[in-house]
């Protein structure tokens, strides 16, 4: 058989294309955080990762242009020999101090981040035990490790508990979780899940690309339920909140050592850009000493969710900025997104495997003002009512009246 063979019976994204309802690799020409220019017209961006807006402040961008200045373009090396500067164990030291442990290590993408981390720490005849959700970077990373995967349930501590119980007790045993999950917006249960995998002598790591900037006051999910002295690693990116490209991982400085010795995605790439290492430490004084941008995204998030449970979409059990409009139906999810993008709303579209039911996933930020919010409302309210998503205002107002009667 012709390897590329099966390359020709893939043909539902050109289908898709054809139809006019590809909503994928679409290209922005400017952003501005919270408007974008789509097709030559202004959208109000409702799918960006920019939880703080922190991509236009002028300090950032003063940041990366200084440093360009300085550094020039790339590092042109990997961390491991010729690509460290003193700017990466500068932002080491500072991440580190930030989320509360004793060392970081910073790598090129988040992605990399778990790959590295994951594949390193694993052996065959371990054992990672992975919420059903967590992200395929960590899924590709026990698979480059060779140890044994285990699946949870989401969310589900009876679940995991059930796993762990059937695992050897002389096996070294991983549990990734995220804490602030991408698509549902929810949060895990990490008081609970901690105290099983102390049970069960197992590591924790943290998954908090989403958490960090947004929980705990910008510092994270396991600071946010006061528990990061006893959550053995914590990830995080620079590509939502930090407003740049990149991962870091931070917990005991031996880990740290041992990972930064092993982790094939970070000895062999090249290191992060001194442009994007500029902007990051810029992004963290910034959420340091200006606690008024994480204020003002979650005023603008329970804001919205307000709104939207108003109207009557199902927001599944999102708790967090990351607020999902679940449709179950992909032709229906589909003709709701090219509906409200031509009205100048932008979501993001998102089909299983990714999720359990197709969605529409919404997200926010700390400089969307209150007339973009209001405006983005007012469409998702006549989309919906038009395409049967969510009830008609009459139906609202009566249910309203019964609610109240009772």
């Amino acid at each position: 058989m012709d390897l590329f063979e099966r390359t020709k019976s893939f043909t539902i994204a050109k289908e898709a294309m054809a139809a006019g309802f590809y909503p994928y690799f679409l290209p922005f020409t400017d952003s501005e955080g919270s408007v974008a220019t789509f097709n030559g017209r202004k959208v109000i961006m409702l799918g960006s990762n920019n939880y703080l807006g922190l991509t236009t402040h002028p300090k950032v961008r003063a940041a990366a242009k200084d440093a360009i200045d300085r550094y020039g373009t790339s590092c042109t090396g990997s961390r491991f020999l010729n690509g460290t500067l003193e700017l990466h164990l500068e932002l080491e030291r500072r991440l580190a101090n930030f989320v509360g442990k004793e060392a970081a290590l910073v790598f090129p993408t988040g992605y990399q981040t778990n790959l590295g981390a994951v594949s390193a720490l694993l052996h065959r005849g371990d054992y990672a035990v992975l919420d059903k959700r967590a992200h395929a970077c960590v899924v590709d990373g026990v698979m480059m490790s060779e140890a044994e995967l285990k699946r949870f349930n989401h969310n589900d501590v009876k679940s995991l508990e059930s796993v762990l119980a059937k695992i050897p007790d002389s096996a070294g045993k991983l549990v990734v979780i995220d804490g602030v999950y991408s698509m549902d917006g929810d949060v895990a249960p990490l008081p609970e899940i901690i105290e099983i995998c102390r049970r069960y002598e197992a590591r924790l790591l943290i998954d908090d690309a989403h958490g960090i900037g947004i929980m705990g006051a910008g510092r994270g999910t396991a600071a946010h339920f006061g528990l990061t002295n006893q959550a053995d690693l914590i990830m995080g990116t620079f590509s939502k909140s930090f407003a740049s490209v990149g991962g870091f991982l931070a917990g005991s400085a031996d880990i740290i050592h041992y990972i930064q010795h092993h982790a094939r995605s970070l000895i062999f790439s090249a290191a992060l850009p001194a442009a994007n290492t500029a902007t990051v430490l810029a992004a963290l004084d910034i959420i340091e000493n200006e606690p008024e941008h994480v204020q003002r995204l979650w005023d603008n998030t329970e804001y919205m969710r307000a709104g939207l449970k108003r109207l009557g979409y199902n927001t599944g059990t999102s708790t967090t900025p990351i607020i999902p409009l679940i449709i179950g139906d992909d032709v229906r999810m589909a003709l709701a997104w090219r509906a409200l993008v031509d009205n100048g709303v932008y979501t993001n579209p998102v089909v299983p495997p990714g999720v359990p039911q197709s969605l529409l996933r919404t997200s926010y930020i700390a400089t969307h003002t209150f007339e973009q919010l209001e405006k983005a409302l007012q469409v998702l309210e006549v989309v919906g009512e038009n395409m049967d998503l969510i009830p008609s205002k009459a139906e609202r107002e009566a249910a309203m009246e019964v609610s109240a009667a009772n």
